[in-house]
């Protein structure tokens, strides 16, 4: 009898927890955590700081350097011979090349009193030729060339003998000119023209340093 109670009371607990585990609601599944990656940005390279050129400025046209065709040259130790050049350019509207020696003169080295100045001992010797220190010049394209220089103990500087020397002045008018105190321009021109070897070489024409530019227009008529 208490075997047969036992097992009811047992049956009646077993069907009392399958009601209890019936009505009770079903939990939800936890959804898992997608980590989705984010999208990648593109990250432009960085731009160069300097703006990019344009087809014209990062290929400049060539200049074509335009001169005349009527060129003056001049050694001046003490500016009187240039200051005459620049007249003589100006009435031409031509080029000037100023000759520079390599070594300058200086007040002693141009001392006619002194047997020993610089000056002195190259002008009693033909052959001494002074390094030019003044830019190298092209005498292309140009068709008559005025030349000029101081006198020095009756006759052009050295250094002028060495300018003549390192061109060819083939086809080409070539016009001496000089400044003096009193002295003409003696042999000089035709000194120039034989060092020179070549060119058409016309007589050249002394001038004080304060000749006037109506002085200078008239002779250049002559030459015409």
């Amino acid at each position: 009898m208490k075997k047969a109670l036992t097992l009811i009371l047992a049956l009646v607990m077993i069907m009392s927890f399958a009601a209890c585990a019936a009505n009770e609601p079903e939990k939800e599944a936890q959804p898992q955590e997608t980590v989705t990656e984010a999208p990648k940005t593109e990250v432009p390279a960085a731009e160069n700081e300097e703006e990019p050129q344009s087809e014209s400025a990062a290929k400049p046209e060539p200049s074509v350097e335009k001169h005349s065709e009527v060129l003056v040259v001049v050694f001046s130790a003490t500016g009187t011979t240039k200051g005459v050049a620049e007249k003589i350019a100006a009435i031409e509207g031509a080029d000037i090349y100023e000759i520079k020696a390599a070594e300058e003169y200086t007040d002693a080295d141009l001392n006619w009193s002194d047997r020993n100045s610089r000056s002195t001992k190259e002008q009693n010797d033909s052959g001494v030729r002074p390094e030019i220190g003044s830019e190298a010049i092209s005498l292309d394209g140009y068709t008559k060339i005025y030349v000029g220089y101081p006198i020095w103990w009756g006759e052009e500087p050295r250094i002028m003998d060495t300018f003549v020397e390192n061109f060819d002045f083939e086809g080409k008018t070539v016009i001496p000119f000089c400044t003096s105190s009193s002295s003409g321009i003696g042999r000089s021109g035709k000194n120039l023209a034989e060092n020179a070897g070549s060119g058409s070489w016309l007589e050249g024409k002394r001038f004080s340093g304060g000749v006037s530019e109506d002085e200078l227009r008239a002779w250049i008529e002559t030459l015409k």
